[in-house]
């Protein structure tokens, strides 16, 4: 297929989908975000979609009430009871089904604990810091019941990292575990709970204990007057119930931290009413999930696609939501392809980090499993065009079609996506702006880029997702996201720009590319390279997995790039190989474009969540301070990345 060609869904999918309205896009604003609350049961209407009187604190849905636990739950109940709501798969291959009935008993009786025993109240804000077991989504909907304020922190995190945000979000109480699988290791999670409460400024007065097994982990320590092991707790609670509390929809549901590696730790905070009518809403028509459907995003949910479209999405949507504890290849690669099928997944949702991965292993790890995926999803940063055609042929067949979609922590959920029933899809485009969202690309001036220019991807127009603000910091969320384009002293919200600093091309058919953040743009001779252009490049190469592009300085060109790249399983590097890629990049791109070294390398630093630390490529390439590594998720790789390239380590 030629680059400009697209690949359209087959007429069965079109037939049973969700959305398949054409002017679906042509809505009015703000009115056409009413198609979403309405999935919502409200305990009062609301008055007004928007009030926009104080931009950029938008107000979604005012006067309207509503509780998202019972959105997620309770609702459910009369024609659902025996419908599974959470598959949990173990890695060691224990398991789990918790029927929607299951789920309102076992998230009661956890509320109960939480207001009686523990003495939480309306308001206040609880961190977790739970691995993906069935206790975090039922710690999270107990909370919601209440009207507690969640703050969850991904498990993988580092104990600095977890005692900076019990700090900033001043709780008091922290949610963890005993310890969970990882790669065929049971760790002792609470260990680092107990280090960060430590080092935390916050007095914690209380940490709850999940635990995994019917005992704690040996190696796990309990603090008398402080700690308290919540199966103990719920044991003397059983069957007791409490009435969901009716929140008005501008009340906080959750925290979420951004996970920067630099400065103080951004806490967005989310409302109620706005953010779960929006995820119920782009999980139906973006996702085209139905409540018969086994939905599986393979996201962890300390992150916001887990929260978005792992918990709070599709469980109000009643549908079944699949999570997974360990690693996706363990024991075995296969092992992703063997719970989907164990399960009969109908839509998948991943990352363009695991579908890199999927592809340098081979699709000979698919083989021998009966897999039927009727829409595959990808999310979190983007996605190259081989990988992209990759994930369509072998995983979906050429009949699932295939996702794209473009958002962030801050927005709550996908923005800009192919509706999958509606439009073409162009492999390594996300698509367009989805309903109500008004977006253009920018140059550093202001100015609209022309046509198959690239720039500053912006929204001009706000939406029932967005974060309401950074928590506790005001002045930070005006100047983070709203200051560089908006008209910061107009009470006009039409004068208010979010910029998302996300660089982006606009095609002549308003599809957008993203090329990745706008740190992520190098300047080669005065002309501005996009790090993901390269990379979608060079992994056109056949024999290329996984490739990440660094800029290194450069005295006469102010920057040149550097890529690192991972071949796939079985294929040498050499001269030629690093020939090839040099030639598809400046046939691709331009000679100005082409990569100053190459080096065949097994692995890249990523964080936990899977995304690449470009950051600490350019300081490798630059032989600069690598600064924290904690929180990658192999912290060796850095250095051993350092030793290849200057053939010495830091300091």
């Amino acid at each position: 297929m030629s680059r400009d060609d697209y690949l359209w869904p087959g007429s069965d999918f079109v037939g049973q989908a969700n959305c398949t309205d054409p002017g679906v896009r042509e809505a009015g604003f703000p009115e056409c975000f009413e198609r979403y609350a309405e999935l919502l049961d409200w305990d009062e209407e609301w008055d007004d979609v928007l009030d926009a009187g104080d931009p950029p604190f938008y107000r979604w849905f005012p006067g309207g009430r509503l509780n998202a636990s019972y959105n997620c739950v309770d609702r459910h109940l009369p024609g659902r009871k025996d419908h599974t709501a959470i598959i949990w798969e173990g890695e060691t291959g224990d398991s789990r089904r918790i029927a929607y009935q299951d789920l309102y008993r076992e998230v009661n009786e956890l509320a109960v604990v939480l207001r009686r025993d523990v003495g939480l109240e309306e308001g206040d804000v609880v961190t977790l810091h739970l691995p993906m077991l069935p206790a975090l989504p039922l710690t999270m909907l107990a909370c919601a019941r209440l009207g507690v304020v969640h703050s969850e922190v991904f498990a993988g995190f580092s104990v600095e990292a977890l005692a900076d945000r019990i700090d900033d979000a001043g709780s008091s109480v922290v949610v963890t575990c005993d310890g969970y699988y990882r790669r065929g290791e049971f760790l002792n999670h609470k260990g680092k709970a107990d280090a960060a409460v430590e080092v935390a400024e916050q007095d914690v007065e209380t940490v709850l204990v999940w635990s995994r097994h019917d005992e704690l982990h040996p190696d796990v320590e309990t603090v008398d007057g402080r700690d308290r092991v919540v199966g103990d707790l719920v044991a003397d609670r059983r069957g007791e119930r409490v009435r969901p509390v009716s929140r008005d929809a501008e009340d906080p549901l959750f925290l979420m931290y951004t996970s920067g590696t630099t400065g103080k730790p951004k806490g967005c905070q989310h409302r109620t009413g706005g953010y779960l009518g929006y995820v119920a809403g782009t999980a139906r028509d973006v996702h085209d999930v139905h409540p018969g459907d086994t939905y599986w995003c393979m996201a962890d949910i300390g992150w916001i696609t887990g929260h978005s479209y792992v918990v709070y999405g599709p469980l109000a949507l009643g549908t079944t939501s699949l999570m997974y504890e360990g690693a996706p290849d363990h024991p075995h690669r296969g092992r992703t392809w063997e719970i989907a099928e164990k399960y009969d997944v109908d839509v998948l949702n991943t990352s363009p980090t695991a579908v890199r991965m999927f592809m340098k292993w081979g699709e000979e790890w698919l083989e021998g499993y009966d897999l039927d995926f009727r829409l595959l999803g990808a999310v979190g940063e983007p996605i190259e065009r081989e990988a992209w055609l990759w994930y369509y042929r072998n995983v979906g067949k050429e009949s699932a079609p295939v996702v794209d979609k473009w958002w962030q922590t801050e927005t709550g959920g996908n923005l800009v996506a192919t509706y999958p029933a509606i439009d073409g899809m162009k492999p390594g485009a996300a698509g367009k702006p989805l309903m109500g969202i008004e977006a253009t690309v920018l140059d550093d001036e202001g100015n609209e880029v022309p046509v198959d220019g690239h720039g500053s991807f912006v929204i001009t127009t706000p939406w029932p997702g967005m974060l309401q603000t950074i928590y506790g910091d005001d002045e930070r969320f005006v100047e983070t996201y709203w200051e560089t384009y908006s008209d910061t002293g107009s009470d006009d919200w039409r004068d208010w720009v979010y910029e998302p600093e996300d660089e982006c091309r606009i095609e002549d058919d308003g599809y957008l590319r993203f090329l990745g953040r706008r740190d992520e743009v190098m300047k080669v001779a005065g002309h501005r390279i996009g790090t993901q252009e390269l990379e979608d490049a060079i992994t056109d190469v056949a024999e290329v997995a996984e490739v990440a592009v660094a800029a290194r300085k450069h005295p006469e060109k102010g920057e040149v790039p550097d890529a690192y790249v991972v071949l796939r399983d079985g294929v040498e590097g050499g001269e030629g190989l690093k020939g090839k890629l040099v030639e598809t990049v400046e046939q691709r791109i331009g000679p100005i474009a082409r990569p100053a070294n190459v080096y065949f390398v097994e692995d890249v630093p990523k964080t936990r969540s899977g995304k690449i630390m470009r950051r600490l490529l350019e300081n490798i390439s630059n032989d600069e301070s690598l600064g924290d590594t904690t929180t990658l998720q192999d912290p060796e790789v850095p250095e051993r990345l350092r030793r290849e390239v200057h053939g010495h380590l830091s300091g």
